[in-house]
């Protein structure tokens, strides 16, 4: 298989990889991690056991994926932002039965340094600007900044901010694609081509 593996990382036996993906230096990939095609996983990154990585990822320098996350198809995770698994951690206590799952869908962007807090959906294009702390669900195609993050737009799949307000009804064309949005209420979604 094409799978590139820098020789300071480390693959535990049992995960599955996924063709053309690149793992970089000092890399831990656990034993039970699933890794799709095409995937990047920059320098200093961890991937535990209980990890779903979709194909087309890009997984930056110095970010632990931990167990209870997955990530759907082509999410970028900006360098040094955190996941976490447990909500209230304390070190003398053993919560390793109290993970919750972290899901970020298809396409979308986590900032460099942000933090998401487990047991929430991002959903998919949503982009969280860099620093930003997110404790909640995130709708598809929310620009999310902040600490703690709050909605401040909307963007494209292309990753271009859209014309339209935070609710109501509204669309919007992203100058650099021709796709078209549609805001109907508080959710956004693409409008299908014709023909």
């Amino acid at each position: 298989m094409n799978i590139q593996i820098h020789e300071s990382a480390f693959v535990d036996e049992g995960a599955s990889i996924g063709e053309g993906s690149r793992i970089w230096h000092f890399v831990h990939v656990c034993g039970g991690a699933r890794i799709g095609a095409n995937v990047s996983l920059g320098q200093g990154v961890f991937v535990g056991n209980q990890v779903t990585i979709g194909d087309n990822c890009k997984i930056q320098n110095n970010v632990s994926v931990y167990d209870n996350v997955s990530l759907e198809e082509g999410v970028f995770c900006g360098p040094s932002m955190v996941f976490t698994n447990v909500y209230n951690p304390r070190s003398l206590v053993d919560r390793k039965k109290e993970y919750r799952d972290t899901l970020i869908k298809r396409g979308a962007t986590l900032g460099a340094n942000s933090t998401i807090v487990c047991g929430i959906t991002i959903g998919e294009f949503a982009f969280v600007g860099a620093g930003a702390v997110v404790n909640k669900d995130v709708p598809a195609y929310a620009l999310m900044v902040g600490v703690p993050a709050k909605q401040i737009g909307w963007m494209s799949e292309y990753g271009e901010q859209l014309a339209l307000p935070l609710a109501g009804k509204g669309r919007a064309t992203c100058k650099y694609t021709g796709a078209t949005y549609v805001l109907d209420g508080t959710v956004v979604t693409r409008e299908k081509n014709k023909g």
